[in-house]
């Protein structure tokens, strides 16, 4: 299973100095607003991982109030599908299936505990 994590930040130039300073990562940035892919190798270990920095749409946590979290996606077989499961199992929606070109069909959902997690379908080979 693939995985993607979003780090939500408030100030998307200082968190990607940080990053690349840290880990050498660079960014694309994509036409959907604030929203850097972060591209390379190394994020990964081995592991189908991928990762971007996207800009905070809630006021900023508390510095050293404990876990803040990230935004986790997994690639899933059909997201509508998956969607409403995660709804039927107690979840609810944080943002419907959509499609992004050259992205895929995406959704968010809330955990029940207050987490949100993302489900994407990759788009169709052609």
């Amino acid at each position: 299973m693939a995985v993607h994590f979003e780090y939500h930040v408030s100030d998307t130039k200082r968190a990607r100095d940080f990053y690349t300073g840290l880990f050498g990562w660079t960014y694309q940035s994509m036409p959907q607003g604030d929203y850097h892919l972060v591209v390379g190798e190394g994020i990964g270990i081995g592991q189908p991982v991928s990762g971007a920095l996207t800009s905070r749409n809630a006021p900023a946590p508390q510095r050293g109030s404990g876990p803040r979290g990230a935004v986790l996606t997994f690639t899933v077989a059909d997201v509508d599908v998956t969607y409403k499961k995660a709804l039927a199992t107690g979840g609810a929606e944080a943002m419907p299936p959509t499609d992004f070109e050259g992205i895929g069909r995406l959704a968010y959902c809330e955990d029940g505990e207050g987490n949100i997690f993302g489900i994407i379908q990759p788009p169709a080979r052609v």
